[in-house]
């Protein structure tokens, strides 16, 4: 019997974040796909969390989180976007931004519901989606072109997507695979869109505080209209360089929260205590955040150089800790099989951008370009850039 059960998930297998890590293990690769760092959260947050372990901070925390972290949580928000946030009623820290999505996904969509994602998407939304017996509605990025070497989003489309079974529109920027960010237009078309359609807003903020070049992070929640419709999603373990520790939030109307609440406090309950004591205290007394975007342009302009001298074409990059580059020089081919080859071959392991569409293996979904993750110790980088070098000399061959 226990093998003839129905799955709910019956065409998902690992992400392609497991499947390309698993291989660059395996070849000795070095591994620029999988989005997390190869160096430790700073020394001043570690002893945070050890003595609030020390001083007793090892029971269950509140179902909603600590009300210290609460608190710098909704005194960075204010400062962040001008928005205000009730510690009690409108911020909940969850186990990840990962949980956040998934409980506010379940809690907020229901059977016959559409979810518009906005393609190309990280991979957990889809899944998520159905899960909570939604429907997925897939409205796609203006990818680069001769003109335009960016990706760029079509809002008129997004809202020609748009029925009377939309629940939901979710957000993701800084944006994962292509870094793109929100600009003062894009609030004004989702504020139109807004003031027309009675949708939620699901914004994964994730990166927010890797923004480059001298600009700040824009969010929904910055303008009032649409912090009235948006739940916002952020994580702890990509700003602190800490992805394991998988401590996140998420913020919302109060009407909004009660219902993500209900989800969390029976999928996890409650995170980690220690760590949410010692996140608490650092964001009190350090000035990290401030110093977060110019420590990765560094990388991403390192990246940048080293490329110089590979047949790689970067595409801009305007947030995240990610890069894509072009591989048409390369040759032709399926994105995957791209990146599985430059794993086994040349020693890189990248994600394929492919993999963030509904059917990678689709012609629409190849558009030659991988993603690299530059969160790496400098000598990494430089290590992955003698390698990728050698794709001239593999391509005459």
């Amino acid at each position: 019997m226990l093998n003839t059960l129905p799955s709910k998930l019956p065409d998902v297998g690992s992400t392609i974040f497991t499947e390309m890590s698993s291989l660059a293990l395996q070849c000795q690769a070095i591994n620029l796909g999988q989005g997390f760092p190869d160096y430790p959260p700073p020394g001043s947050l570690i002893q945070a969390v050890c003595e609030a372990m020390m001083q007793g901070h090892n029971q269950y925390a509140p179902m909603a989180g600590l009300p210290q972290l609460r608190g710098a949580i909704a005194s960075k928000i204010q400062a962040q976007h001008g928005r205000t946030y009730s510690t009690e009623s409108e911020i909940t820290v969850t186990s990840g931004a990962t949980e956040a999505l998934m409980s506010s996904l379940l809690a907020l969509t229901h059977p016959g519901d559409e979810v518009l994602l906005i393609d190309p998407s990280y991979d957990l939304y889809a899944p998520s989606i159905r899960l909570a017996g939604a429907e997925a509605v897939r409205v796609p990025m203006r990818p680069p072109e001769t003109g335009n070497p960016a990706f760029r989003v079509d809002w008129n489309r997004i809202e020609s997507a748009i029925t009377a079974r939309t629940r939901m529109l979710v957000l993701n920027f800084p944006h994962n695979p292509t870094g793109l960010t929100l600009k003062p237009e894009d609030l004004d078309a989702l504020e139109a869109i807004v003031s027309r359609h009675p949708i939620l807003l699901l914004s994964d903020e994730a990166y927010e505080h890797i923004v480059f070049d001298g600009f700040t992070h824009l969010s929904p929640v910055s303008r009032p209209l649409l912090a009235d419709h948006t739940v916002l999603v952020s994580s702890f373990g990509k700003t602190f360089h800490a992805t394991g520790w998988k401590i996140g939030y998420c913020c919302a109307p109060e009407s909004v929260m009660a219902e993500i609440r209900k989800v969390h406090q029976f999928t996890v309950f409650s995170v980690s205590t220690p760590m949410q004591a010692g996140i608490a205290r650092y964001l009190r007394e350090s000035d990290a955040l401030s110093e977060l975007s110019g420590f990765y342009q560094k990388k991403r302009d390192r990246l940048l150089s080293g490329l110089e001298e590979t047949l790689l074409r970067p595409l801009h990059s305007e947030g995240t800790f990610f890069l894509l580059v072009d591989t048409s020089a390369v040759g032709p081919g399926l994105e995957k099989e791209l990146a599985i080859r430059m794993t086994r071959e040349i020693g890189v392991a990248s994600i394929p951008v492919s993999a963030f569409y509904a059917d990678p293996n689709r012609p629409e979904s190849n558009h030659c370009l991988l993603r690299l993750c530059f969160a790496k110790l400098d000598a990494t980088l430089d290590q992955a850039m003698e390698r990728l070098r050698g794709l001239n000399a593999w391509v005459a061959g």
